[in-house]
Parts: C-alpha cells; sequence; structure tokens
C-alpha cells in the first residue's frame, strides 16, 4: 500500500535531489537550465505520484534535463546490493571477479587465502553468494545501466560486495568450476596491503607490486590511488637502470581511483617534455590542471598501461592522457567512464541518489565521463584463458613490446 507516510518520504527524496542538484552540482548554472522553472514543473507530478515506482520515474526524468550520465535515482534493492558490503564490513576471502558475458567469473586467488585453501581457481563461475542468485544481481544492474560504460564496474560491486564481510561471518558460495557445482564456505580474513585513511575518505586497504620479468619488462600494479609515498617509492623501485629494461607495463585493472593528483607524478616517469597536461578538472569555484611534472631520469622504453570496466577516475585519467600524449599503448576493454568525482547518498525512500561534484576534461577537450578510454588494442579476459591459466591482456602487451613496434 502507498499510504500517506510513504508519499511523505517521496516527497521528502524528491525535495533532497532537487536540493542536492542546486547546492553541490559542479557547475552552479547547470548549463543555463533553469533549474526553480524544472522544480515547478516536477514537483506537482511527485504529489500526484501513486508509488514509489512512479515517484522514481519522475525524479529520474527530472535528473535528464542535466542531459549527463551518472546521475540518478536508484532503486532501494540495486543500491542496497551495491552499498551492503561497505556497511558489513571489507574482510575477504581472497577472491576478486570480474564480470564476464553476463556472468560473475573469479580473476584472482590470493595466495593463502582461505579462498586458495579451499582449491577455489581463476575461471569458476560464482552462481550464488549466501543464498542469493548472483545472475539476479547482475540483471538488475545491466538493466539499471544498460546504456552505461558502468555496468561492469556496478556488476563486480554487487558481487564483491555480497562475497566481502565481517570476519565473524563465513561466505557460503557456490561455484562452477567448468565442470560441476561446488558450495564451499569460505572464511574471511582482512584485506592484503595496509590499511590507510586519507582526509575524510573512509579506510581503505592498499597494496603495491613489482615485478621485472626475465624478458626484461617491468611490471607494476597497485590497486588504488592512494598512498602517494608508497607508490612513489615502487616507481623508484621499478625504474632503476630504466635503461636496462625492455620495457614497462602498468597493470591499473580493477583499480577505482582515488587522488588524481597522483596521476601527474606517476607520468613524471616516462617523460622528459615539460609543458605536458594530462588534462584539466572543473569544481564550484576552482579549477586544476593536471601538469606532468617530468622526472630527470625519465625513460623512453616503451610502455604499456592495461585497463578494463572496472579501471575509474584517476585510472582513467593517467592511461587516457598518457594515450593522447601518444606515450603509451592502452590494452583491455573500456574504462568504466567515471572520471568525475561522484557520490552517492541514500534518500529519505531507501532508494540511492549518485551526482557528479566536478567536470573532469581530457587533453584532448573531450569528456571521459560516460565514455570511457578506448583501449588501443581491445583484448578482453575470457573465462576459458583464465580456466586455463591465462592472462590474454597481459600476454598481448608483453608480445607488443617484445615486438618492437612502438606506436604501432
Amino acid at each position: 500500500m502507498f499510504g500517506p507516510d510513504q508519499k511523505k518520504l517521496l516527497v521528502a527524496s524528491f525535495e533532497e535531489v532537487w536540493t542536492t542538484v542546486r547546492d553541490k552540482h559542479y557547475d552552479p548554472t547547470l548549463g543555463g537550465l533553469d533549474w526553480q522553472k524544472v522544480y515547478e514543473e516536477f514537483k506537482p507530478r511527485i504529489d500526484a505520484a501513486e508509488s514509489m515506482g512512479a515517484g522514481r520515474v519522475i525524479m529520474n526524468e527530472m535528473l535528464g534535463r542535466l542531459k549527463q550520465t551518472h546521475i540518478g535515482v536508484i532503486p532501494f534493492s540495486t543500491y542496497r546490493d551495491l552499498s551492503e558490503g561497505g556497511a558489513s564490513g571489507a574482510y575477504t576471502p581472497g577472491i576478486d571477479v570480474r564480470i564476464l558475458e553476463g556472468k560473475a567469473i573469479v580473476n584472482c586467488v590470493e595466495p593463502n587465502s582461505p579462498a586458495s585453501a579451499a582449491g577455489v581457481k581463476p575461471g569458476w563461475e560464482i552462481l550464488k553468494v549466501n543464498g542469493r542468485e548472483a545472475a539476479q544481481g547482475i540483471k538488475r544492474v545491466e538493466d539499471l545501466y544498460s546504456k552505461s560504460t558502468q555496468k561492469d564496474l556496478m556488476g563486480y560491486r554487487v558481487i564483491l560486495n555480497a562475497i566481502n564481510g565481517t570476519p565473524s561471518q563465513a561466505a557460503e558460495v557456490e561455484f562452477h568450476d567448468g565442470k560441476e557445482v561446488k558450495a564451499i564456505k569460505l572464511d574471511r580474513v582482512e584485506p592484503r596491503g595496509s590499511k590507510i585513511k586519507y582526509g575524510e575518505m573512509p579506510p581503505s586497504y592498499f597494496w603495491v607490486e613489482t615485478n621485472s620479468r626475465e624478458d626484461g619488462i617491468r611490471v607494476i600494479k597497485f590497486n588504488i590511488w592512494l598512498n602517494p609515498e608508497a607508490v612513489s617509492n615502487a616507481f623508484s623501485e621499478i625504474m632503476a637502470n630504466a635503461d636496462k629494461a625492455k620495457g614497462f607495463i602498468i597493470d591499473l585493472r580493477g583499480n577505482p581511483g582515488g587522488l588524481g593528483a597522483m596521476a601527474m607524478g606517476a607520468a613524471g616517469w616516462f617523460t622528459s617534455q615539460r609543458g605536458l597536461k594530462l588534462g584539466t578538472m572543473a569544481m564550484r569555484g576552482n579549477t586544476l590542471n593536471f601538469v606532468v611534472f617530468p622526472r630527470p631520469n625519465a625513460t623512453s622504453a616503451p610502455l604499456a598501461i592495461l585497463v578494463d570496466g572496472c579501471s575509474a577516475s584517476t585510472s582513467e585519467i593517467f592511461a587516457g592522457g598518457m594515450q593522447y600524449l601518444k606515450r603509451a599503448r592502452i590494452f583491455g576493454t573500456r574504462t568504466a567512464g567515471a572520471a568525475l568525482p561522484s557520490t552517492f547518498t541514500r534518500l529519505p525512500n531507501g532508494d540511492g541518489f549518485q551526482y557528479i561534484v566536478a567536470n573532469y576534461i581530457s587533453i584532448g577537450g573531450k569528456p571521459l565521463e560516460g565514455l570511457g578510454v578506448e583501449p588501443d588494442e581491445t583484448v578482453k579476459l575470457t573465462q576459458q584463458g583464465l580456466l586455463a591459466g591465462k592472462d590474454e591482456v597481459m600476454d598481448r602487451a608483453v608480445e607488443w613490446i617484445k615486438s618492437g613496434k612502438v606506436g604501432k
């Protein structure tokens, strides 16, 4: 029943959505849109709405007047899937996932983790988590984000939030290993890396790893653009005697971003040219230029950057900027198109509301938001490849560096 109490919650949600856009959108002029007039048009429709669903449609139609992506009201059930993992904890059984062909597929198993001890392997499909069908959560996200570049990122979050949680409760996961279904109870442990807190952001777990391969190719991978000192130290380590390296690979797959300014320092390891920029970010009352800071010992060796649909924000700024400057070749799949700082909040009626607080324009003059970074070479992970122990994206980047066909 949609009674008076529910109507009050809907009206309060509408008021919060409208006020948030008015007060927090990066462009106070909203591109010339008369937001007060929009309010006067849509408020009577909200007052006449006969269900939460109808009210949600009206609010999203109102937000559509902004003609921007990644700003909208998210149904309670989907918002719950996206957010409840953060509320219940970040402890993990030690697996990472990707949404491949509409399926939740394990792409990584941490050594010495509960999942590793239980025999879980990359390539396994996740069918259920704690009795809830993975396919249903993925479908809800794909329906909601069917026209969005963030579809893979949101689907990934739904599954990961279901798997992760508090250490006091194990995750009951049903897998298909390519041959049969296996139900496994997995304990949750503290994530790998160091726990860090930056400003008012919630605590995160950070890790970085480097690998100097026998073929002369050096690889660096980190999970989030936080902890500037640790990332800088890792780059310093991998750049030692850089003239002896055959090439470099920066693996940003699954890296959701963080501190945008760190992209400027990372870019400086790969160019000695001054006056370069990765792009510009405009906020309400402020503008930030992403200027590249060249290092005196910058390398000119081939650089490959790996990305996927879970690479977002600072990862997109870095990859897109280096691609435009023709200093790197990008491998993988299109990034999340979530280069703008945005945030989620819960509305009085329980729905979620995502809104943007800044605007990023690439050095090429185009926004990344809603578009993402298109790789120079599209290479997809496959379930079959993962089951066979292969990483098709990494393999192709290595092949390109070894070929000596830089810029081709």
